[in-house]
């Protein structure tokens, strides 16, 4: 008499569950104890998408190509004699489509600044698989803890300009899940804005006062003329 089948566990035999379009996986489906030959059939949403026949106890590996969104989502196996009805259901295993991230902007409110002022840097990739996390640099150090966002909006740092150094070149970095995908921002770099000397209101006035001492004189010229030209006659 055949052993009583258990139910079958249901496991990654390469790949992982976060997939990438065109990705190969592979799972493994064994019902132990179980007496040879096992059928086992692989579903998607209660749907059977393949089947193997097993005449020893090892497990039936099923190779996939997710190509699609709709590959994604929720596999369960079965196991089942093939002479008999019912049969036992595994685990399921969800498989979760990922996206590569796009390149990261680096920008800011202000291109200018001054010593003394605070100042923010916001970094966000536009397209990508959430999480995204984002890492801020100045040249190669970094100048904050990652910041990992659970949703599409940009990180952002807050920085405070203390000397001439901190108007370096700025960058950023994101990444997410994908396998080797890590992308760097364009550079972003602040300029010294000018600073306004104490003494320019006082010259600017100054000026003003000699601009309108000349005017009142040109103005009086006739009336000083006329008078010495009636003496003279």
């Amino acid at each position: 008499f055949p052993e009583m089948l258990s139910n079958p566990k249901l496991a990654l035999a390469q790949g992982t569950l976060n997939v990438a379009m065109k990705q190969n996986v592979t799972l493994s489906c064994l019902s132990e104890p179980g007496s040879p030959p096992v059928r086992y059939s692989l579903f998607k949403h209660n749907q059977q998408v393949s089947a193997l026949n097993r005449s020893d106890l090892t497990p039936a590996l099923f190779t996939l190509t997710i190509s699609s969104a709709s590959d994604a989502g929720e596999y369960k196996c079965k196991a089942e004699y093939n002479n008999s009805s019912g049969g036992k259901y595994s685990n399921s295993l969800n498989f979760t489509l990922i996206e590569p991230i796009s390149k990261p902007v680096l920008s800011s409110p202000t291109s200018q600044a001054k010593k003394g002022q605070n100042v923010t840097l916001s970094c966000f990739s536009e397209n990508g698989s959430l999480p995204i996390t984002y890492l801020f640099f100045k040249g190669t150090q970094n100048i904050s803890p990652q910041k990992t966002m659970q949703k599409r909006e940009a990180a952002v740092i807050f920085l405070f300009i203390n000397s001439l150094s901190d108007f370096g070149t700025y960058k950023c970095k994101a990444n997410n899940s994908f396998p080797n995908n890590t992308k760097y921002s364009n550079g972003f770099n602040f300029t010294l804005a000018e600073e306004r000397s104490h003494s320019q209101p006082l010259i600017i006035s100054l000026g003003l006062i000699l601009l309108l001492l000349i005017i009142g004189f040109v103005l009086a010229i006739p009336f000083l003329i006329i008078p010495l030209y009636k003496a003279s006659e």
